[in-house]
């Protein structure tokens, strides 16, 4: 199924009171790019995530973020650094007894100043912690997938119906190519006899001067080298496979056999219709940017 480069995934578990919150999301981008915000204790999950990613990701700037909070009764515990909290009892008392006044100095008096604790946070297994982060993030996956899909359809269903646009203008410079051809030799015709008058007309010379003309102005070879790009581009956004760079690729030969039915069009009809297919390949171009 053809996927979008852009989506997002969210998804939130508790595993034994430990809270992890998983979010992934991603643009446009040329390759494969991958960041990654989470808690600096846990910073050396980013490889394994980065690999769990790229199995399910090859193109676009994805962006991982990480939330974990341990919920535990033991997830966190305060030590006490006696030798500090003893040096500023003693600055107090000294202090009551420089200024003369009273000593009331009681344990409250110690709350305030943070310096004396110091918090610790209970680490958890690695192994445990692990599994856990890589299950949330699958299932974020999942959901950031799911979102690219449907986005993806809908840029699929837009390119073909482009495609089956760009076909129709097609049919009508074929079908126009013999009319101008046609219409070359009786304006030669018409000429020749301006110039000759009661003159009779070359005709081996009439035929061989439109056989020229026909030669300089056919555009079959161009045309069914566009229907045979534009049969492969259907057949792309049929696989169900990454096939953005492949359809960049088409497009850009689709553009070019179309520029060159341009330089050889002789006709008005066939130049304005040229113009309607580079806009619709163009606007194909823009899609598929949005490809994977």
């Amino acid at each position: 199924m053809i996927r979008s480069m852009t989506g997002f995934g969210r998804a939130v578990k508790e595993f034994d009171g430990i809270n992890i919150t998983a979010e992934i999301k991603s643009v446009n981008h040329r390759y494969f790019e991958f960041s990654c915000r989470m808690p600096r204790a846990y910073q050396y999950l980013e490889d394994g995530l980065k690999q769990l990613c790229k199995q399910s990701i090859t193109r676009g700037k994805a962006e991982l973020s990480i939330m974990i909070e341990n919920k535990t009764d033991q997830s966190i515990t305060f030590e006490v650094d006696e030798v500090y909290a003893k040096a500023y009892v003693s600055a107090l008392k000294n202090i009551a007894k420089t200024c003369k006044i009273k000593d009331d100095i009681k344990a409250s008096s110690l709350v305030g100043n943070t310096d004396i604790f110091k918090t610790r946070h209970t680490e958890i297994d690695e192994e445990t912690i692990t599994a856990a982060v890589n299950e949330t993030v699958l299932e974020a996956i999942k959901s950031f997938i799911a979102m690219r899909e449907v986005e993806g359809e809908k840029l699929k269903e837009d390119v073909l119906k482009r495609a089956d646009f760009i076909l129709e203008k097609v049919s009508f410079i074929e079908s126009q190519t013999p009319e101008t051809v046609k219409a070359y030799r009786e304006r030669l015709e018409e000429k020749i006899k301006e110039l000759l008058g009661d003159a009779k007309v070359d005709e081996q010379r009439l035929i061989t001067e439109t056989a020229i003309f026909a030669d300089k102005v056919a555009v079959d070879e161009e045309t069914v080298r566009l229907r045979s790009h534009i049969k492969q581009l259907n057949n792309l956004l049929s696989l169900n496979e990454p096939v953005g760079k492949k359809l960049d690729f088409i497009v850009q030969e689709m553009n070019r056999e179309t520029n060159t039915i341009g330089s050889k069009s002789q006709n008005i009809e066939i130049a304005h219709t040229v113009v309607d297919i580079k806009s619709e390949i163009e606007k194909i171009r823009e899609q598929i940017q949005n490809i994977e």
